[in-house]
């Protein structure tokens, strides 16, 4: 029997495409660096603000990257929200799902999430919220999914993850957890969605 269900951030409940794109170029130009490519993008995208980073600087042998990152926890992300899009039924399904189940978040954010639910007032729906900050390892590690199956005192079959990159693949796999699919119609996943409720029709949900 379902009783959790998690979610990831970037590109499920946001799209965050354009925001991340915004928000690495400034990065990079602050820098006197060239724009990303669309290679770039896909990979900041899934992976966590360290790693981006390190990817996208990484042909900069002359780069001081602790200045990079001194500039990048500087920085107010605030001007980034205008460009995150919430899913147009997320708060819909929410609505739907806080009656019926516990509701947590596993994401490669770091201290950006939490300043980012409350912008967008969703603060409110979850009992537990796991970034890269505060997992002991960041995903594709089960590491976060762990600790908040423990917060919710359910197994992993009594949970399922929404994502939509492979590193959620990997994530969920090493949890031994279903996958939602979230507008990633070629991503292997237990289940395949284009829009939040169409979830509520899926199998886990209708037992």
């Amino acid at each position: 029997m379902l009783k959790l269900i998690i979610f990831d951030c970037d590109g499920v409940m946001f799209d965050s495409r354009l925001a991340n794109r915004e928000y690495y170029n400034h990065l990079l130009a602050h820098f006197g660096r060239p724009l990303m490519d669309e290679d770039e993008l896909s990979y900041v995208h899934m992976h966590n603000v360290r790693e981006s980073v390190h990817h996208i600087f990484r042909h900069y042998a002359d780069q001081n990257m602790g200045d990079v990152d001194i500039y990048r926890k500087a920085l107010d992300y605030a001007p980034f929200f205008r460009f995150m899009q919430v899913e147009k039924d997320l708060v819909r399904f929410l609505e739907y799902a806080k009656k019926r189940y516990s509701l947590a978040i596993s994401t490669n954010r770091t201290t950006t999430m939490m300043p980012l639910l409350k912008e967008f007032h969703l603060q409110g729906y979850f009992s537990k919220v796991m970034t890269a900050d505060n997992a002991k390892r960041p995903k594709p590690a089960p590491d976060a999914l762990f600790e908040i199956l423990d917060h919710a005192g359910c197994r992993a079959e009594e949970a399922i993850y929404i994502g939509d990159s492979i590193i959620d693949r990997q994530h969920t796999r090493a949890a031994d957890m279903r996958l939602i699919a979230f507008k990633s119609p070629t991503l292997p996943a237990e289940f395949h969605v284009s829009g939040f409720m169409e979830i509520c029709s899926l199998p886990p949900f209708i037992e």
